[in-house]
Formats: C-alpha cells, sequence, structure tokens
C-alpha cells in the first residue's frame, strides 16, 4: 500500500492533493480551526455526546429498567469499542508500515507537524466512527449524529495532510467492525452490570432517574405505604362522622 502511494495516477494521492488543496486557499484562522477540530475538537464533541445522550436516556420518561440498563449499557459500550479497535490498530499499522503522506508527497498543506508514526489505518477516524456506531446502537438520533461527526473527523484528517483517504476509510471500518461485531458479546456482559447498578441505592441514578415516589420510598422505606394507610384511615373516620 505504501508502494502505491508513490504513484501520481493513484485515486487515493488524487484526492488527497484536491482535498488538502482547500487548505492553501483558506483563510489561515479557518486552517486553525479545522486543526483544532480535526485533533482535538471533534472527539471532545463526540465524548460529550455520549454524556448527553445518557442523560438523556437516564432521564426519559416511561423508560422500564430493563430498556434503561441496556441502553446505559451500550453507551458504556461505546468507548470500550473506541479502545479496543485502537489496541487492534496497532499491530495493523505495523504490517502495513505506511508513511505518513507528507513523507511521500510534495506541496502538501500540513497543518499538524511532529507526526512520525505510520499512517494506516487512522486512530482518529477509528475512535470517532467506533463512538459513533456505539452511540447508534444506545439510540438512533444520537447515533446518527455521531455518525455524522466522525465522517467530518475524517475529512479533516485528510485536509490536515496527515492521512491518505483510504486511512480514514481504513479507520471507519475497524471503527465501524469492532463496535458491531462485538458488541452481543459485549451487551451480554455489561447489561447484568447496568442492571445490578440499577437496583442499587447509591448508584442506581446513574442508570435510571427514579420517579419522585421510588425517591421517596429509598429515602424512608415504607413512607409511601404509611401515607396511603392515613389516608385510607382518614377517609373511614369522614364516613363513621
Amino acid at each position: 500500500m505504501a508502494g502505491l502511494a508513490q504513484s501520481g495516477s493513484n485515486p487515493d494521492v488524487e484526492l488527497l492533493y484536491d482535498i488538502n488543496g482547500l487548505a492553501k486557499d483558506a483563510p489561515g484562522w479557518f486552517d486553525r480551526g479545522v486543526e483544532f477540530v480535526g485533533e482535538y475538537g471533534l472527539l471532545l464533541a463526540l465524548v460529550l455526546l455520549v454524556v448527553w445522550c445518557w442523560w438523556t436516556v437516564r432521564r426519559r420518561s416511561g423508560v422500564s429498567g430493563e430498556e434503561a440498563a441496556g441502553s446505559v449499557a451500550a453507551l458504556v459500550w461505546a468507548p470500550l469499542a473506541a479502545g479496543i479497535a485502537v489496541l487492534v490498530n496497532v499491530p495493523i499499522r505495523g504490517f502495513v508500515e505506511r508513511p505518513r503522506p507528507f513523507l511521500q508527497h510534495e506541496g502538501l498543506e500540513v497543518l499538524v507537524s511532529g507526526k512520525t508514526d505510520f499512517s494506516f489505518v487512522s486512530d482518529h477516524a477509528t475512535i470517532a466512527m467506533a463512538l459513533g456506531v456505539g452511540l447508534f446502537i444506545a439510540h438512533r438520533t444520537f447515533g446518527l449524529v455521531g455518525i455524522g461527526l466522525a465522517l467530518v473527523e475524517g475529512f479533516c484528517r485528510v485536509y490536515m495532510g496527515v492521512h491518505y483517504p483510504t486511512d480514514v476509510v481504513g479507520g471507519f471500518a475497524l471503527g465501524t467492525a469492532v463496535a458491531l461485531l462485538l458488541s452481543p458479546v459485549a451487551m451480554a456482559l455489561l447489561t447484568p452490570v447496568t442492571k445490578a447498578v440499577e437496583r442499587s441505592p447509591r448508584a442506581g441514578w446513574l442508570v435510571r432517574r427514579r420517579s419522585l415516589g421510588e425517591e421517596r420510598e429509598a429515602v424512608i422505606p415504607g413512607a409511601r405505604r404509611e401515607s396511603s394507610g392515613e389516608s385510607s384511615g382518614a377517609e373511614e373516620r369522614d364516613l363513621a362522622a
């Protein structure tokens, strides 16, 4: 693959020059913005999106404990899938040994310096897509937003001149494969854990927001039963009167 990248007629290289060429014509402030977004901003946005999805699933009315536990388990799986995908990428990078594009081609506008590791596959694209697909497993709407952010992340990596388009596509494929193929095993292991956490009087709020009645009963055991007994006794006294 590294040999193919040296060919100027390669569509991968041509697309690299087309996308990275936009950086030469863009204002400096825009390039600095893409640099920050592509290096840190979008990954941070995906992490915040996971937190937002957890808050929404936890507070959503009408969600049973079992459904909430499954959704939270899927959200826990999203960052775990991203971490596993990055670990899987370590031997892939060592096997392919594809140099960064700016080491093979002249005239690229490189927005981030100091990249000395191999190029295939992109860690940023892998992490972003694993988080996006993991979010999709938990919540369709949040997942679509996450996948959209992952696609923007991939574009930014090519725009910045630090990856070939196929590096990004490979990252998308790796992140998706890990998040989807291992999700049945992950959900089978994580869902019982989240159910146990949901039953905990102290940590249950991490999985499902209790209703007001449940919170009162948790603070004062039997309070709801006593209040209903008192009200029925008051009704009997009123009837007797």
